[in-house]
């Protein structure tokens, strides 16, 4: 059963492997699909043949590159059939429903935004609403809606992967909103719940997966603060998905007043109302909600900032040195390779860098200051989607059977003995 169970985990990894190959690089022969993964030219002839039939990928001519005296057929290229299937992906922010369709290609061919109140949204009105307006994005896309094979959400705030929900988001009036078990039983597809910062950390590994692999951090200094991990070049979510809630880690007890309502949590003193708060002078224990931040309150304090306003100055300079702290526990505990800094707070951080790096060695043994990479990198909201874009498409590529010849058939008997032997000797090695 072992074995078994071995041979059907790498059987989905090399179809995966091969998959992602022809998503990243275009149309490729069978020789150099073999070449990028590594596999047998019998295995990559079996899983292709059965990728063929099941319709995921197709095949077309190579372009003549031959002199016209040469002989031989063309080589026969492979391609991903972006027709296959098709994603949505969804981010859920304050007053605003992001959807986005993407084929199976990885290209996102459709794009709408839904309002909702925040200040009123639960969990008795919030999930209609979303259900209601995915229904309209995809008659409006005129797609088949049999093509939509998964759906991918991302939130800002503590999720929980176990229970499916949101149990607490600046997005939302109350705690405990469901999103998995509605959007399963409406429209009938895998569905998939994650922390917004989560997202950007596997799109900078599908992007740049000779840098961003290993392990490593994103911090993403915004709205609110939050972290997603990579560990052993895997997304790490913790058991119930609610792990590397950084900003709601506590900084000082009874400290400043967050947004969740505790006191002395990392966000109360880096998020964009943290800023706009400390630059005002306004007491720690001032309600968040009452302060008027978001992208023209940063972009205000960093104007200030640049001309030496000394109140702006300060309060970037406190942050960085709570940021400096914060990191110092991060690398500590996980010795991270690199640490991504991303977010709209981060167009201010020239006046946080100094005083960061200074908490940091405060804070942290000199011969751990020595093995980590700090990459500060300008905010794209992009990047979110791209990450449950490629989330989406790992998934389906290790198990979505298409509705091919083959579907549901699996391999033919040829092939599928070719792999079985193939993958038995892999599986020795």
């Amino acid at each position: 059963m072992s074995k078994k169970a071995d041979r059907d985990h790498i059987r989905r990894q090399n179809r995966s492997n091969i998959l992602e190959a022809l998503r990243r690089n275009g149309p490729m022969a069978r020789i150099d699909l073999g070449q990028i993964t590594g596999l047998s030219p019998a295995t990559i002839t079996a899983i292709t043949s059965d990728l063929l039939d099941q319709g995921l990928i197709e095949g077309l001519d190579a372009p003549e590159q031959k002199a016209p005296q040469s002989r031989g057929r063309p080589r026969s290229l492979l391609q991903i059939n972006p027709q296959a299937a098709c994603i949505l992906v969804v981010r859920i922010t304050v007053n605003t429903i992001d959807m986005a369709l993407a084929d199976y290609g990885g290209t996102c061919f459709h794009h709408e935004q839904l309002g909702f109140d925040s200040a009123t949204a639960d969990a008795t009105t919030f999930p209609d609403h979303l259900i209601t307006g995915i229904r309209a994005l995809i008659r409006r896309s005129g797609i088949n809606p049999e093509l939509l094979q998964e759906i991918g959400v991302a939130a800002q705030g503590v999720v929980e992967l176990e229970h499916g929900q949101v149990s607490w988001s600046p997005a939302f009036a109350s705690g405990a909103i469901p999103i998995i078990e509605p959007l399963t039983q409406a429209f009938g597809v895998h569905c998939r719940l994650s922390n917004d910062t989560n997202m950007i950390t596997s799109a900078l590994n599908w992007i740049e997966p000779e840098k961003y692999n290993g392990t490593f951090a994103v911090i993403m200094l915004d709205y609110g603060v939050g972290m997603g991990l990579y560990i052993n070049d895997r997304l790490f979510s913790g058991a119930s998905g609610t792990a590397a809630e950084f900003g709601h880690a506590n900084h000082i007890p009874n400290g400043a007043l967050c947004r969740c309502g505790k006191r002395g949590c990392m966000e109360a003193y880096l998020s964009d109302y943290a800023l706009v708060r400390s630059a005002r002078g306004l007491p720690e224990t001032t309600d968040p909600r009452q302060i008027v931040a978001g992208v023209e309150g940063l972009a205000n304090l960093i104007t200030k900032a640049q001309a030496g306003d000394m109140a702006a100055l300060k309060a970037f300079a406190d942050a960085g040195t709570v940021l400096g702290y914060g990191l110092a526990r991060l690398i500590a505990i996980l010795d991270p390779s690199r640490i991504v800094l991303t977010g709209a707070a981060v167009r201010g951080y020239s006046f946080m860098e100094d005083a960061m790096r200074k908490g940091l060695e405060t804070a942290l043994v000199r011969d751990l200051r020595q093995n980590f990479v700090i990459d500060v990198m300008p905010w794209e909201e992009d990047f979110i989607r791209r990450g449950l874009i490629a989330l989406g498409m790992e998934r389906l590529d290790q198990t979505f059977q298409g509705r091919g010849l083959g579907s549901g058939a699996g391999m033919s008997t040829a092939a599928s003995s070719t792999a079985e032997e193939t993958m038995a000797e892999e599986l020795t090695r």
